[in-house]
């Protein structure tokens, strides 16, 4: 089938699988065709490999399973950015307070709640159906 125009647009969605909880994101070219006959196509490609669309059956890269939820790019790498572990502290020069030590001064002053430990369980609850 030979084509007559063809357009291509970046997209990038995240996926959450609600089955074993892992997230990943993932970038598409997406090229919109039409033939000659005047009928609309799609190809993704991922990585420059043409792949099924990520709309309509997406599965698990961990487990394997066909439950995935698909939201706008960057919702996974927030959440894996909140549960890595803090970087180690730069020695302070002379007369320098960090910022935890502010923080905690701060903190001494007005106590308030403890702070949540955000995991992508947590994000994923409201989408969990009762």
């Amino acid at each position: 089938m030979s084509e007559i125009a063809a357009t291509t647009v970046h997209e990038a969605y995240a996926f959450a699988c609600m089955r074993c909880g892992y997230g990943w994101e993932q970038a598409y070219e997406i090229e919109h065709h039409v033939d000659r006959s005047g009928n609309a196509f799609v190809v993704y490609k991922a990585d420059g490999q043409q792949v099924p669309s990520p709309l309509s059956t997406p599965s698990c890269a961990k487990c394997g399973g066909h439950v995935v939820r698909i939201m706008r790019a960057g919702r996974v790498s927030l959440v894996q950015q909140l549960l890595r572990p803090p970087q180690p502290p730069r020695p302070k020069r002379a007369g320098e307070e960090t910022a935890a030590e502010e923080m905690a001064v701060a903190a001494v002053r007005a106590p308030g709640p403890e702070p949540h430990h955000w995991h992508l369980s947590d994000l994923l609850r409201p989408f969990h159906r009762r």
